[in-house]
């Protein structure tokens, strides 16, 4: 059996020298402007140069997430502002949208490219087909039950397979959530989450007696 991979949200470069101190082989983060984390995110681009680079000298692995999902006026200055970064030599970069993931592989097409969960793959169809336009890495749907997880990776063999331990629960598909926009106004799939999912709600048995539906 193969050892699996640890991989660690870093957010801050303190955060990621405690992953690696902690045993973690790589660690994610990415600038604020194309990744879903622009809170509590000090991955501009100094940091971020600083980041892979130690990474780097420890042997270590880091991959920048790219994963936002753009409307036209960040899709018009994207390569642009990717430029930098691909020039920084990180591990792969983890994207969702295929319209970011054509332009990239136009570009740069020798550029591993992880396929984020935000792009919500729940099958193996969905893997082969992510592995037949050379992505390198599908990371799988948080909605996934193990047996499922097991379906895949015995369907796709050949295919770098990964898997949330923890994070969050969006409500419908990974990273397609409407609750943060709905109560907050701030959109989920461009990067201002408000982590609805990790509330704390009261039931008021009176509006609705649901309780015995409650596992």
């Amino acid at each position: 059996m193969k050892t699996p991979e640890l991989l660690a949200p870093a957010g801050t470069l303190r955060n990621m020298r405690y992953a690696f101190a902690y045993g973690a082989d790589a660690v994610y983060a990415g600038m604020p402007r194309y990744s879903l984390r622009v809170r509590n995110n000090d991955f501009l681009e100094d940091n971020l140069r600083t980041g892979i680079a130690e990474a780097h000298r420890m042997g270590r692995q880091f991959f920048v997430a790219t994963n936002v999902m753009p409307h036209g006026a960040k899709l018009k200055t994207f390569l642009d502002d990717i430029a930098p970064v691909v020039a920084m030599a990180p591990d792969a970069l983890i994207m969702a949208d295929p319209g970011l993931i054509m332009l990239v592989r136009e570009r740069w097409p020798d550029l591993p490219i992880h396929l984020s969960v935000q792009a919500n793959t729940v099958n193996a169809a969905g893997v082969k087909f992510w592995q037949s336009v050379g992505l390198t890495r599908v990371i799988l749907s948080r909605e996934l039950s193990l047996d499922e997880v097991a379906e895949i990776r015995q369907a796709c063999p050949d295919m770098q397979i990964e898997v949330f331990v923890h994070g969050a629960l969006c409500i419908a598909y990974s990273g397609r959530c409407l609750l943060s926009g709905y109560f907050n106004h701030r959109d989920a799939n461009q990067g201002t989450c408000t982590n609805s999912c990790r509330w704390d709600y009261k039931i008021a048995r009176e509006d609705l007696d649901a309780v015995a539906e409650i596992p």
